[in-house]
């Protein structure tokens, strides 16, 4: 059987904690005990953990060896605009699991403007989102979730490979850029809320050097078109 992996949010020497709503999970779901044992990422790196003591709001571990473990393949930013949170917040988490490093909410012109308005209340769960998700999927660290920016601050990402996913787009498919430049380490990729980027906002992407791709002939939802790139990103670079 696998062994449960953990994100400590606290690490002290060698020893480390979960905190919180994190700490009562493992104890009041997970029904976990004194002496039990885990995989702890502390500071990035997994090592073997025993749980040492359960305190109201606080469960501590003693840390043990280091368990080997691989980096990502692909470093990967996704720019992802802002639509209704319970799909959102699916893709959020969908695209944790899949491996990105980094994820930006946009507040894009189409974004509903009381979205807009609570999506930065929003941050602090979409993080604890990140970091179940992230255990889950037994990675060594969440991906970095930033505060919710409107598109033109987030436009700017140094990169090499700069891909924005376009329904209005013909020629050129995420598979074939992605092919293309299979060398890369470091992608950014930029998908739209309900309704897709206006022309305006693409024309803000293709000044800042951003590429349009089509993810097929099918309209897809937001967050399917999320999920779907990030998985075909994933696959071909790995």
């Amino acid at each position: 059987m696998t062994r449960r992996r953990w994100i400590a949010d606290e690490v002290s020497g060698e020893k480390a904690a979960l905190t919180g709503t994190h700490a009562e999970h493992l104890v009041r779901v997970l029904r976990a005990r004194v002496g039990q044992g885990f995989d702890i990422v502390a500071a990035g790196v997994v090592r073997r953990g025993r749980l040492s003591s359960i305190a109201d709001g606080k469960v501590e571990f003693e840390l043990g060896p280091e368990i080997s473990s691989s980096p990502a393949p692909v470093n990967l930013t996704l720019l992802l605009a802002v639509f209704k949170f319970d799909r959102l917040e699916w893709a959020i988490e969908k695209v944790t699991e899949l491996g990105v490093a980094r994820i930006v909410p946009v507040i894009a012109r189409r974004t509903d403007a009381h979205l807009a308005s609570a999506a930065v209340k929003r941050t602090e769960r979409w993080r604890r989102i990140v970091v179940q998700a992230a255990e889950q999927s037994r990675r060594t660290a969440p991906p970095e979730l930033s505060e919710p920016v409107k598109l033109q601050e987030a436009l700017g990402l140094p990169g090499s490979l700069k891909i924005v996913l376009s329904e209005t787009e013909q020629v050129a498919s995420l598979q074939d850029l992605i092919r293309a430049k299979e060398s890369t380490s470091q992608v950014h990729m930029a998908i739209g809320p309900e309704g897709g980027w206006t022309e305006d906002e693409l024309d803000l992407f293709r000044k800042e050097g951003w590429i349009s791709a089509s993810l097929g002939p099918t309209i897809l939802r937001a967050e399917t078109a999320a999920i779907a790139s990030v998985a075909i990103t994933m696959s071909l670079l790995s």
